[in-house]
């Protein structure tokens, strides 16, 4: 311990150090798919944090730790953003600074027993503020948080019924803090046991009593994933063909991948006619996505487009939530610079004004979403209380395909199926393609990122309310809750122990003779 405290002496070593610690917890997320590293792997960090010798020097670990964090995460957006992958990272991982320097504040040095019980439950809530600041969509959005590498254990996804992702993250952070407390505190792990017990009775009383929405009818939806071709009218007649093969096995939608029509079907006609040849020879309505510039009006849109027998049935969605960088540029004025070192957005798409529920044909009610907004868990929410039967993504990380960015996009659908108690469809244009129950399990095989077919999954849905979908983010406000309590505690202990303190001893005044000064004289 001596040798590796000397080696950590130097500032750049334990920079790196914590970068590393900061990259461990991705490896629980896809491809690697290690979910039950996730239960440990904050521990090297949490560690590194508490022996900080300053606050000043755990913030700033908080921060690189946060920066490898980030960068392991979004390691895929390398080859399209370059350099400016790692500006994104080093400006996100900012984030956990202050998380790094409660970490020291309450397990530093020889904390009590009571220190270590107000950890358990600052530390997660901390990690919590953290994930709801950098989910607001200007800052890329809720792309990997820590609960969803969680996303195929059936515990898991019963859990995150109940809470929402949020509840899953809070309880791996607890979880590692309880751990790193076992590991270096001795004299501490009455109150971390407890806190491992505790939290083991909450998960699976609530895993137990929650209810489950009953299964109550099937649909037959076929995905269509034209694998990787250059070029729109390439991608149109192999999407074309691939439906054609649906015909007469009572399909009830068909769904294809985002930007899998590369015109307006207003300004080409004979596009939507060829769709409407596909509606009828199938028996099905066939949601397609348009990524052009519109006809009707100013500007480029990536909308979900409805067609069926007889057209375009009028029931369209425009995309909401933009990539940053990949579709439209965050103060363009100011960094718009990024177009020139890597592939990010030439020109701003436009933005859709709210979200759509489609009547899809046999009283079937859709809600789509494109591309990273299936990682908002208000986004499904949202649509669930609105009435949907079932939940569609639509989406493409064609530019993405050999890293992990696809796996970990169709894993995100099993958490959005699980929130809401309703199957979720995944489609894409070259994979991964995934279909979801409505508890989070998955439904059949991937469309794998080397497949070009169609498949079809025999959904089950099912209609009844998860207490996520009822209360909504109710960890996320008791986090903060939590948080301001121990700040508000914090304030209240330092003025009391500011005004135990006794007045500083002053020396009497002497005057010019040598003499004490005395009143009156």
């Amino acid at each position: 311990m001596k040798t590796l405290g000397h080696w950590l002496a130097s500032p750049w070593r334990r920079s790196a150090a914590a970068a590393v610690a900061g990259a461990l917890p991705v490896l629980a997320f896809p491809a690697p798919s290690l979910w039950w590293c996730a239960y440990v792997a904050l521990v090297p960090w949490l560690l590194l944090l508490r022996t900080a010798p300053t606050g000043k020097r755990a913030a700033y670990d908080g921060w690189c730790g946060g920066f490898g964090f980030m960068l392991a995460m979004h390691h895929w957006l390398l080859p399209s953003l370059n350099v400016f992958t790692f500006v994104i990272a080093a400006l996100l991982g900012a984030l956990w600074a202050p998380w790094g320097w409660l970490v020291r504040r309450l397990l530093g040095g020889l904390p009590s027993r009571r220190d270590v019980a107000v950890a358990l439950l600052v530390l997660p809530s901390g990690w919590l503020a953290v994930e709801l600041v950098r989910s607001w969509q200007g800052l890329g959005g809720p792309w990997g948080m820590l609960g969803s590498s969680q996303w195929q254990t059936e515990p898991a996804l019963r859990l995150a019924s109940v809470g929402g992702v949020w509840l899953l993250s809070w309880l791996l952070v607890a979880f590692n803090v309880a751990v790193a407390v076992l590991v270096s505190l001795r004299r501490a792990r009455v109150p971390a046991v407890a806190g491992l017990v505790a939290t083991a009775a909450a998960t699976s009383a609530a895993w137990a009593f929650s209810p489950r929405p009953a299964v109550d009818g099937h649909v037959r939806i076929a995905v269509v994933q034209p694998g990787v071709i250059v070029g729109p009218d390439g991608r149109f007649d192999r999407e074309e063909q691939l439906t054609r093969r649906l015909a007469g096995q009572d399909v009830d939608l068909i769904v294809w991948g985002e930007s899998s029509v590369g015109f307006d079907l207003g300004d080409r006609p004979h596009l939507a006619r060829r769709l409407a040849d596909l509606s009828r020879a199938t028996g099905a309505d066939i949601l397609v996505n348009v990524d052009a510039r519109r006809s009707d009006k100013p500007g480029i849109y990536k909308s979900s487009v409805l067609v069926g027998p007889d057209g375009l049935t009028g029931e369209r969605y425009d995309k909401m939530r933009l990539v940053p960088f990949g579709e439209y540029i965050p103060a363009r004025s100011l960094l718009g610079w990024a177009t020139s070192v890597g592939k990010a957005a030439g020109e701003d798409r436009r933005r859709g004004s709210q979200p759509i529920v489609m009547n899809v044909g046999d009283g079937l009610r859709a809600g789509p979403l494109v591309c990273f907004e299936t990682a908002f868990p208000d986004m499904t929410r949202h649509l669930t209380r609105e009435g949907v039967d079932v939940l569609i993504g639509q989406s493409s990380t064609s530019t993405f395909q050999h890293s992990w960015a696809p796996e970990q996009h169709a894993s995100l659908a099993a958490l959005r199926a699980a929130e809401t108690g309703r199957p979720m469809v995944h489609a894409t244009l070259t994979g991964v393609s995934a279909v979801y129950g409505p508890d989070g399990r998955r439904i059949g095989s991937w469309l794998g990122t080397g497949a070009s077919a169609a498949r079809i999954y025999d959904v089950p849905l099912a209609h009844g309310t998860t207490p996520y979908v009822r209360h909504g983010d109710w960890t996320v406000h008791a986090a903060m809750v939590i948080l301001a309590l121990w700040a508000v505690g914090e304030g209240v202990r330092t003025l009391r122990i500011r005004r135990s303190d006794p007045e500083p001893h002053v020396p009497p005044a002497r005057t010019v003779h040598g003499s004490p000064a005395r009143p009156g004289r």
